[in-house]
């Protein structure tokens, strides 16, 4: 297709969506403008705000439009997903999260998960850290956490430590990571910050100026990584903390950018 003008948006033009909740945060529009625009792609992608208890009634409309492609989720929606969702990949199911759905013509919802993917990428090409052979340290349990977690375990760590408020959450990744990785180095000790070649926050935990830390700062060391989820603010209190201690940082924003070609593709908008 010839390249358009982005800035019109007509009765031919393909709609996709971000769902989160809040949705302040989010950079996945201007991110997807660019690939939509490389592509020379009449499309859009537009936030949509939904609460929890509204994702059902949104899916079953969205599922209903017949010019719109598919959407990517995030915080807090990954995990509910799952099931609201016609069919899932075996790695979407794996994690027990989704954050890329695509609609088929029949108004059919294929969901996957391509967070820990873009997240390794990020780390090994711009970062500079091969977690092979490395161990691992990921505040929490939720659904970028659970993606994080296969990921880094697919490309080769040797220990992972899950950190999770709730231990029950914790245990229960650890036990589906055993199923997949039985040779996996497995543990659920919130305080072992200090033991880790790689330190992750996962959580939602740094997006407001009053939450609490997602892991103990005061145990971060010069030699380790540290890489947050977290794209707004691009500089969380991990983060910063990180660095002021002379550790190498990863923020949250390339995780995306090192997937927003497979979310692309995932949702049928580029081949």
């Amino acid at each position: 297709m010839n390249e358009k003008n982005h800035s019109t948006i007509t009765g031919r033009t393909l709609i996709y969506g971000i769902l989160a909740d809040p949705i302040y945060h989010v950079k996945t529009p201007q991110v997807m403008a660019e690939v939509f625009r490389r592509h020379g792609l009449d499309a859009v992608l537009i936030p949509f705000h939904v609460k929890p208890e509204g994702l059902e009634a949104l899916l079953n409309g969205l599922s209903a439009m017949e010019n719109f492609g598919g959407f990517i989720a995030t915080v807090p929606h990954k995990s509910a997903m799952l099931d609201l969702c016609d069919d899932v990949t075996d790695e979407a199911r794996h994690i027990g999260a989704v954050n890329c759905v695509r609609r088929e013509a029949d108004g059919r919802m294929i969901g996957t998960m391509l967070d820990g993917l873009g997240f390794v990428i990020a780390l090994t090409t711009l970062t500079g850290f091969d977690p092979h052979g490395k161990a691992a340290y990921i505040a929490g349990a939720g659904g970028a956490a659970c993606a994080m977690a296969f990921a880094l375990a697919d490309a080769g760590v040797r220990r992972l430590t899950i950190a999770n408020r709730t231990p029950d959450k914790a245990q229960a990744l650890a036990a589906r990571l055993r199923q997949v990785h039985p040779e996996l180095e497995l543990s659920t000790d919130a305080g072992s910050v200090a033991d880790h070649d790689l330190v992750v926050n996962g959580t939602s935990l740094g997006m407001k100026p009053e939450d609490r830390p997602p892991l103990d700062f005061s145990l971060l060391s010069p030699d380790q990584v540290v890489a947050d989820a977290i794209m707004d603010p691009v500089m969380t209190p991990l983060l910063k903390a990180a660095e002021a201690k002379g550790c190498r940082i990863q923020r949250g924003l390339p995780m995306l950018q090192c997937q927003i070609e497979l979310m692309a593709r995932h949702m049928g908008a580029i081949a």
